[in-house]
């Protein structure tokens, strides 16, 4: 591209060299904007989309874009299809630096063009793809059709022949700068009154055409859909697996007589109850850790479940709330019981601020190391978060 640049100063000068100019950058837009290239890149759910446009039905082939590439050096066209996180804004913006010029972006679905429906409560979410790299072209939905992204690369296209030439050659655009606040209640209030002016608008035609046709009735008559009465099903209770519920909880009752149905365990027999299920109750799939927060109270949910017999265990122990907001509730791992809970209990250190003592290597597994708050305590606030709008 660079060689090509220098055409205008050697031929423009020339009797008729403008033309040959002209004609030089026709075939290189039309051999550039016919041979797009995206990056195999998808973050969420609008990706299924662009990947059934490669699908026979569709044919993305037809385009010249049916070369996905696994490298960002192979390709030119970024196609941002899905929600962008701040912990992936790193290696996207390192994917799309990687990119030689001339590189174009296309951001597909509401969330790669605002945040979609994830930006009201949300401290993690990019509002916007355009806040990390410059996006030439935008299209709605959520998720769009492969249609809607034919007709976004078609845009594209007439971008590029439109735009770019040996005279004016391509430029890296510019991102949009930080955050706008929020945009969407603005936007809401424009549209309500665009909508107003339409309502008004529509009314005086209203009258106009009653006035006009003082005998004009409409055609159209509602059809009365009779309800069809359907048999009701006779309710059949779901098969339980493995040992009953009474049986589990009376053997768990000869070890630990404190305890009733509802399995909360106290903080001092953890490891002991956990290593219980495990040996006793053949509890040797470990489902999940998770907590609660109950606002003066955490609860620690350990789920288990047998995989020879099938039958599930899940319980509780809570844990009270620090007066000193610094202080971590602390619980005893249980790695040693189920390996799998080193990141499970990762997990619940991150979104809660509970420490699991004797874990071999906690640190946050989500949100970055300097993150400050835990994000699914009640009391979690956040400069970035946008409270939704009461109706």
């Amino acid at each position: 591209m660079g060689i090509t640049n220098l055409a205008p100063k050697i031929l423009d000068p020339v009797p008729g060299g403008k033309y040959l100019v002209d004609a030089m950058d026709w075939v290189i837009n039309w051999a550039r904007a016919n041979s797009l290239w995206p990056l195999t890149y998808g973050t969420s759910c609008c990706a299924i989309e662009m990947m059934s446009s490669s699908m026979a039905r569709y044919d993305i082939a037809r385009f010249g874009s049916e070369v996905f590439r696994a490298s960002p050096r192979q390709a030119d066209l970024f196609i941002i299809a899905g929600t962008v996180t701040k912990k992936m804004a790193p290696a996207m913006v390192a994917l799309w630096e990687q990119i030689p010029g001339p590189k174009y972006a296309i951001a597909m679905g509401a969330c790669a063009i605002s945040g979609g429906p994830f930006v009201y409560g949300n401290y993690s979410v990019v509002r916007g793809a355009d806040e990390l790299i410059p996006v030439d072209v935008f299209i709605p939905g959520c998720p769009p059709r492969p249609e809607a992204l034919f007709h976004g690369i078609l845009t594209l296209r007439e971008k590029i022949c439109s735009t770019e030439s040996s005279r004016a050659p391509w430029q890296e655009g510019t991102h949009r700068d930080g955050d706008e606040g929020d945009r969407w209640t603005e936007a809401k209030k424009a549209w309500e009154e665009l909508e107003k002016i339409k309502d008004e608008e529509m009314a005086e035609a209203r009258a106009e055409f009653k006035e006009k046709n003082p005998e004009y009735k409409s055609a159209f008559k509602p059809i009365k859909k009779i309800k069809e009465e359907l048999q009701e099903a006779p309710y059949t209770p779901p098969k339980e697996n493995g040992r009953s519920k009474e049986e589990i909880l009376k053997t768990i009752q000869e070890k630990f007589p404190y305890i009733t149905e509802d399995l909360y365990v106290k903080k001092e027999d953890w490891i002991e109850f956990a290593k219980f299920l495990h040996d006793k109750l053949n509890c040797n799939y470990l489902i999940d850790i998770t907590a609660i927060d109950w606002f003066d109270r955490f609860d620690v949910v350990l789920q288990t479940m047998s995989l020879s017999e099938g039958h599930k265990v899940f319980a509780h122990c809570t844990l009270p709330r620090p007066e000193n907001s610094d202080e971590l509730p602390k619980i005893p791992s249980v790695i040693a019981i189920y390996p799998a809970a080193e990141w499970k209990e990762r997990e619940v250190y991150d979104m809660f601020g509970i420490s699991f003592e004797g874990h071999p290597d906690l640190r946050r597994i989500f949100t970055e190391e300097n993150f400050e708050g835990w994000p699914l305590r009640k009391d979690f606030e956040n400069p970035h978060i946008i409270k939704r709008p009461t109706a």
